[in-house]
């Protein structure tokens, strides 16, 4: 394993890719996580945008599709975490920095230009997985530029019953090793990833695509409803 990283960055963005997906599965497996995909089959190129709960999401996503990720700044000094997101090929953006926003754009439309999936999280920070909040449109503009579909991606964590379960997320005040532990803690956690139909962007306006993104991951994230308990005759 140590061999494999000391030479990952001389590898071959194909290889890289192979590597960092047979790595993501495989932390899934070791932390007791469960990977269930259904849904549409990936658009290739693609921005692909997800609802954000967790620092798993990131594994979850590249088991599904070796992918660059857009995430800010500071969590490139986050302590293992941040390491981890640069061996993803992450690209750091600085928030409220206009210059380095175009910077950033046009690396993630040539890395769609080369066929290759980027993701983002336009949802700007994390929640436990129980709702979604408002999408931050301006990530989509480097697909609409280029002429790159946006497929959204809805991510779920279940207990194998199907029960909703925030043993996976990382939000609110929560540290790194508290997330670890309610993750250790839970015997089994089934991630559900949908891939949702691809949005095209040719003549699209990013703020109702993101209106309808929203829409669409909103209605597979909600919890299930329990139903009513009947009494006994």
């Amino acid at each position: 394993m140590l061999t494999t990283a000391l030479v990952f960055p001389w590898l071959s963005l194909q290889r890289r890719g192979q590597l960092r997906q047979r790595w993501s599965k495989g932390l899934l497996s070791l932390l007791g996580f469960r990977l269930r995909i259904d849904g549409d089959a990936l658009a290739h190129p693609a921005l692909l945008i997800a609802n954000h709960v967790s620092w798993v999401d990131i594994f979850a996503i590249n088991a599904l599709s070796p992918s660059a990720f857009v995430s800010k700044a500071d969590v490139r000094q986050w302590p293992v975490i941040g390491w981890l997101a640069a061996m993803n090929e992450t690209v750091f953006l600085q928030r409220g920095s206009r210059g380095h926003a175009r910077i950033i754009n046009e690396e993630i439309a040539s890395r769609m230009a080369a066929g290759r999936h980027v993701a983002v999280f336009p949802e700007g920070t994390t929640t436990d997985g129980s709702h979604v909040q408002h999408f931050h449109a301006a990530l989509l503009q480097p697909a609409i530029s280029a002429g790159q579909p946006i497929q959204p991606l809805a991510l779920r964590y279940r207990t194998p019953d199907g029960a909703f379960t925030r043993a996976a997320a990382y939000d609110g005040d929560l540290s790194v090793l508290d997330s670890l532990k309610a993750i250790i803690a839970t015997p089994c956690i089934e991630v559900h990833l949908s891939v949702l139909p691809a949005f095209a962007t040719t003549d699209a306006n990013r703020r109702s695509i993101a209106t309808a993104a929203h829409a669409a991951i909103s209605a597979r994230v909600a919890p299930p409803v329990a139903e009513p308990r009947r009494e006994a005759a």
